[in-house]
């Protein structure tokens, strides 16, 4: 834990070196565009790169990864733009097409995914759930090994999903190296998970595990029935506390992947819909404003 302060929120950000975070959009977005038309349009919006999804109903079919990975990253990378990360559909080792997966991405020297997947039940004290866990996690984790990668556990919120709490993933991967199994950070989810201080303290908590930031809004609202219902919104008009949360990033060596995600209703791309309700001209101009505002305050933070 003294390591993980020392990781993470005490050093100042003047101490920091001076960098440029990367900016990817996830692929999820635009499911609707295949191939040049994906690439050329996360150009032309404007990002550094793209996050692609390697999962069933994803950009690529795990299945038919090593034919169809290295001819789209090609592509992308013809357009000038990077692929940090993919995102997979892998839970552990034995996930379908997992070794093939690594396989591929070490190859085209992809260095990092997002894993997760891992759900609570009710009937057991949670600690002895994260003990049964472990040597899953240590499978993989002698896989990321082998081939050189690193896997990136994403938070999400919710009942019942292992990683929500953050501090459940410090214990669970806290005696296995971060460069094989490490924490893909989604501030809006951690912060409907506790947003007066409990993200602040999450993510402390995950220290030198933290490997990748996933970037979009949120806030709480009323439904239909009069329920409270977290609900994602256009970047800067939501509860995430940015300004803060970049000033944090800035006081750790993070350098990226980061991720910039669109969850709030956009015609279906939110979804990942292969066909939009609205002109995707719209979709374009959201996504636009959305990474203008990352990019603000991210300049504002010292890291673009």
């Amino acid at each position: 834990m003294v390591a993980a302060g020392a990781a993470v929120g005490c050093v100042s950000a003047a101490q920091a070196s001076p960098r440029k975070l990367n900016v990817a959009i996830f692929s999820k977005h635009l499911r609707f565009l295949q191939g040049d038309d994906l690439a050329q349009c996360a150009a032309e919006i404007g990002f550094d790169g793209i996050d692609l999804t390697v999962r069933p109903g994803g950009h690529v079919e795990p299945a038919r990864v090593a034919e169809d990975l290295p001819r789209l990253v090609k592509t992308i990378r013809a357009r000038g733009l990077e692929v940090p990360m993919i995102t997979s559909g892998i839970v552990d080792a034995e996930t379908p097409h997992a070794e093939n997966v690594l396989h591929a991405i070490s190859e085209l020297g992809i260095n990092h995914y997002r894993w997760g997947g891992f759900k609570y039940d009710d009937h057991t004290p949670i600690p002895d759930q994260l003990a049964a866990l472990k040597p899953r996690v240590a499978k993989l984790a002698a896989l990321n090994t082998r081939y050189q990668t690193g896997a990136m556990f994403h938070t999400h919120s919710g009942v019942g999903l292992v990683g929500a709490p953050i501090w459940d993933l410090y214990i669970l991967l806290k005696d296995f190296d971060p460069r094989a199994v490490g924490v893909n950070y989604d501030i809006a989810h951690a912060t409907i998970e506790g947003g007066l201080g409990g993200w602040i303290d999450s993510f402390r908590v995950i220290g030198s595990h933290l490997q990748g930031v996933a970037v979009k809004d949120c806030t709480w609202e009323k439904d239909a029935a009069g329920k409270w219902q977290s609900q994602f919104v256009p970047l800067g008009q939501g509860m995430t506390k940015l300004p803060q949360f970049f000033q944090m990033l800035a006081a750790t060596p993070f350098r990226g992947p980061l991720q910039l995600h669109f969850e709030y209703p956009l015609g279906g791309a939110e979804n990942g819909n292969m066909k939009l309700t609205i002109p995707k001209e719209q979709v374009f101009t959201a996504m636009k404003r959305d990474l203008l505002e990352l990019r603000t305050r991210l300049h504002e933070a010292g890291l673009g």
